[in-house]
C-alpha cells in the first residue's frame, strides 16, 4: 500500500547532486520521480526509485547521509477541485500534510506522492472515498 521513498540530505553546491545521480545510475537504479528543496547549506532530495533499498546501500557507501521513508502514491483525476478535495478528507480527520509532490506514472491521470502525520490513516481514508491508491509495484 505504500511507496519507499528515498531521501537524500545533500550539500547545496555544485556538483553533488550529479554525484548523487551518478551513484543510482552505477548502482542500476532508475529515478521515477523527485523533488529536490534547499536551503542556503544544505538540500533535501526525495526520490521514488526502482530499487530503493539498493540506493540507499550505494548512497551510504559513498558516504551520503540517505533513509527509507514510507509515502502514500494517489491518482488523481484532470479537473477542476480534485486535489482540494482529496485533501479536505485527509485535513478534516486532523492528519497533518507534511509535504507532497508530482508524480509521473505514465497515465493519462494526475498522481501525486504525499507524506502525512499518520500514513496508515489517511490511507484508509482515501481508500474508503475511492480513491485510487498507488503501490510499490507501479511505480517500477
Amino acid at each position: 500500500m505504500f511507496i519507499k521513498q528515498l531521501s537524500v540530505f545533500i550539500e547545496n553546491r555544485e556538483g553533488r547532486l550529479e554525484e548523487v545521480l551518478d551513484v543510482l545510475k552505477q548502482s542500476d537504479v532508475n529515478i521515477v520521480s523527485l523533488s529536490l528543496a534547499d536551503t542556503s547549506d544544505y538540500g533535501l532530495l526525495r526520490l521514488l526509485v526502482t530499487k530503493p533499498e539498493e540506493g540507499k546501500k550505494a548512497l551510504v557507501e559513498k558516504g551520503f547521509s540517505a533513509m527509507i521513508t514510507d509515502v502514500l502514491g494517489v491518482k488523481l483525476g484532470h479537473r477542476v477541485g480534485q486535489l482540494q478535495e482529496l485533501l479536505e478528507v485527509i485535513c478534516k480527520s486532523h492528519i497533518n500534510i507534511e509535504y507532497m509532490y508530482a508524480l509521473s506514472t505514465g497515465t493519462d491521470d494526475a498522481s501525486i506522492v504525499i507524506k502525512t502525520s499518520e500514513l496508515e490513516k489517511a490511507a484508509e481514508l482515501l481508500r474508503e472515498t475511492d480513491v485510487e491508491l498507488i503501490s510499490q509495484e507501479e511505480i517500477v
